[in-house]
């Protein structure tokens, strides 16, 4: 159900809004859940994926594998992951893309402006919390 009247429930402008997205609009969009361990550390479901967090891939043919974030190639809506590679037919190898949506973040890469941004949304996760407990009586 539609509850912004500002906002399209067209599949249509959606589908453009989404394949059209910008690059910092992507980062957002190619965000990836936080293990149970750092859910329950940091009070955060998920997060933008970066170069250098370490990720479980949790779908597909590589499913199970761990390994270092390389690349998030926000064109292509993949992510690459360490020693996650394919031969090609002359002998090259090349890394295999893995949608974002397929992987488990189980280790940060923390920096100060990371750092903030993990504290900042996770006061506004128990501020959430407390006002859906609120109506519960």
């Amino acid at each position: 159900m539609k509850f912004n009247p500002e906002v399209s429930s067209s599949r249509r402008k959606a589908r453009k809004a989404h394949f059209g997205a910008h690059s910092e609009a992507r980062r957002k969009l190619m965000s990836a859940p936080l293990s149970k361990e750092l859910q329950a550390r940091h009070g955060v479901r998920s997060m933008p994926i970066r170069k250098d967090d370490e990720v479980l891939i949790t779908r597909g043919m590589y499913k199970t594998r761990e390994g270092k974030v390389t690349a998030v190639y926000r064109k292509k809506w993949v992510v690459h992951v360490e020693r996650i590679t394919r031969e090609k037919v002359n002998g090259a190898s090349i890394p295999v893309g893995i949608p974002a949506s397929s992987l488990v973040i189980t280790k940060l890469k923390l920096d100060k402006d990371r750092k903030a941004k993990l504290e900042s949304k996770a006061s506004k996760e128990t501020k959430k919390e407390d006002a859906t407990m609120s109506n519960v009586d």
